[in-house]
């Protein structure tokens, strides 16, 4: 009779680690188009938290982002809290219909990202210094377009499938 008890908590916890997906907000307004937000110019705020909540850096990202066809480009530059400063360049491929690839030097392989009515979901993993180390930890990326060219952004960091903390950025199209 233990069989039975087992089974229902495999069942919910596999559910639980189904994640939800991204055509969930296909009829979400504004409709987010990579190519046109991605372009130009942005400034995004942020912070990472640990998984207790405690704010551990606050940070400033600009981004130049430009488009030729199906390829894109997004120059960041990080200004942290504490006065240090990062770039990351993401290379970006539109693949298919609201498909994307990305690619950049501290990116463990591919990130893969799927475009749905206002939403964008990334996964991937990151090459992330800490304390003179680094560490590769998985990303679990949301972005949600609102209106007036306003992005809010929310990363859940994991290790060996454990949460490490979140980052919380809002992004803002220049006009």
């Amino acid at each position: 009779m233990l069989i039975k008890p087992l089974l229902f908590l495999s069942a919910v916890s596999l559910t639980g680690c189904a994640g939800i997906d991204v055509n969930n907000y296909q009829a979400e307004q504004p409709e987010l188009k990579m190519e046109a937000y991605f372009n130009g110019q942005l400034d995004a705020w942020g912070m990472f938290q640990k998984r207790n909540g405690e704010v551990v850096k606050r940070f400033k990202v600009v981004i130049d982002a430009e488009w030729n066809g199906d390829k894109g480009v997004l120059d960041e530059r990080f200004t942290y809290s504490d006065g240090t400063t990062q770039r990351r360049v993401w290379r970006l491929t539109r693949i298919g219909d609201g498909l994307y690839q990305g690619e950049a030097d501290d990116v463990v392989g591919v990130a893969e990202g799927r475009v749905s009515g206002n939403a964008l979901h990334w996964v991937y993993t990151l090459k992330l210094p800490v304390d003179g180390k680094e560490y590769e930890v998985a990303f679990d990326d949301w972005m949600y377009l609102q209106e007036d060219g306003v992005m809010f952004n929310r990363s859940v960091m994991k290790k060996f499938g454990f949460r490490l903390g979140e980052v919380t950025l809002f992004f803002r199209k220049r006009s």
